[in-house]
């Protein structure tokens, strides 16, 4: 297992072109724009943050999920994948607030993105969420997604006075030489991607028996989180539309059972 990192432009590249993705068995992007905030402050003073668990292989899956709103594009065959296994959360965060290529899915919830650095500020926490993020002062405030937008970068700085253009040449210098730790292994085992997955998560946010019983049956022939998608749309017209994934876990996995 190597040990290495990602700068974060290098992390955003990867991801834009595929090679970074998100196995269907993890959960979506739960985190809060607090926390968010909080977690972008961490790198921003250069405090310890974790690292992440990537597993390569040269063999993507069938099923994958999307980068919290992001459906990301297709890898190049010739390029192995890295797929999350831990630290989807910061990962999906980085994306999220510097990225600027690829658009959200409709209806997808993009506020926690537009996250503002205050100039100035007397806050421990100098980042912001403003209710009017298409409407404000740019010599109080700076939008963390022109950092690694040179042409955005400069059009603002242009016209500020010395000490705000320097305060944001420090904040994206500090962006730029960030770095994230990065565990990464390969193997086309399955089952034993799911051990490691799933002994990673006892030590954060307990997964749910419907989570675990995905890592758990999880292989090359049998999805429980693409089967569950195919129940619900069936029962759809019926009316059952918002019915409980413990409900339903019997009779799908009896059904796959037979299979």
């Amino acid at each position: 297992m190597a040990d290495t990192y990602f700068f974060i432009k290098d992390l955003i590249n990867d991801l834009e072109r595929g090679r970074v993705r998100i196995p269907s068995f993890q959960r979506g992007f739960v985190w809060e724009p607090n926390r968010v905030a909080y977690f972008i402050d961490s790198i921003y003073k250069g405090f310890p943050f974790g690292s992440v668990l990537l597993w390569r292989t040269k063999n993507p899956l069938r099923t994958e999920r999307n980068l919290g709103s992001y459906k990301l594009p297709d890898n190049d065959p010739e390029y192995p994948i890295d797929y999350v296994l831990d630290g989807q959360q910061r990962i999906t965060s980085i994306f999220g607030i510097f990225q600027n290529s690829l658009t959200a899915e409709e209806e997808e919830n993009t506020n926690w993105t537009h996250l503002f650095f205050e100039l100035n500020s007397k806050e421990s926490v100098p980042f912001q969420y403003l209710e009017d993020f298409t409407n404000y002062d740019n010599k109080k405030f700076f939008p963390l997604k022109y950092v690694f937008d040179s042409p955005k970068y400069r059009q603002v700085t242009r016209n500020l006075d010395e000490n705000l253009a320097q305060q944001i040449d420090d904040l994206v210098e500090r962006f730029t030489k960030a770095r994230l730790p990065v565990e990464r292994f390969e193997s086309e085992e399955r089952k034993y991607v799911a051990t490691v997955f799933e002994r990673i998560n006892r030590q954060g946010i307990e997964l749910d028996t419907f989570q675990l019983l995905s890592v758990w049956n999880w292989s090359e022939d049998f999805d429980l989180q693409e089967r569950f998608k195919e129940v619900i749309e069936e029962l759809e017209p019926f009316g059952f539309k918002e019915v409980g994934s413990d409900l339903l876990l019997i009779p799908i996995l009896y059904k796959a059972a037979l299979k």
